[in-house]
């Protein structure tokens, strides 16, 4: 960019800065769109009212089998029968693609325990290595 100085004569002088405004518009963009994806690709595909707990550790990555109060089962978004070759052959598929073989459990609070223990049991059976449960 050329501009004149100050005298008006014929000098002018070169400015050769470079303008990161842009650039960190682009960035700032950019880490708004990843932190919403992120924490809607999180959730759960039922609405389940999660247990609290006092201490809770990093969320790893795994797949999300959901147990309603209905005691309808989903993993990840998929709403299933409540059969238990369909449970393990859903978990089996999702196990496959996924990096860890974590099952993790999100189940509301009006669970029976003997319905954790059949899906544990389940996932155990479909190839899974490790469990989590979810807590708010």
């Amino acid at each position: 960019m050329a501009l004149s100085g100050p005298g008006g004569g014929g000098r002018s002088r070169i400015f050769a800065e470079i303008n990161i405004t842009p650039l960190t518009d682009v960035f700032l963009v950019l880490l708004v769109i990843f932190m919403i994806t992120t924490s809607v690709m999180m959730e759960s595909a039922a609405n389940v009212e999660l247990p609290s707990a006092g201490e809770t550790t990093t969320e790893s990555k795994g797949v999300v089998v959901t147990i309603t109060a209905e005691r309808e089962i989903f993993v990840g978004d998929r709403r299933l029968g409540g059969g238990d070759e369909d449970i393990v052959t859903a978990l089996r598929d999702r196990l496959r693609q996924a990096t860890d073989k974590v099952v993790i459990l999100a189940g509301d609070r009006n669970v029976v325990l003997g319905e954790v223990v059949r899906v544990l049991s389940l996932s155990r059976e479909a190839g899974a290595t490790g469990f989590a449960l979810a807590a708010d």
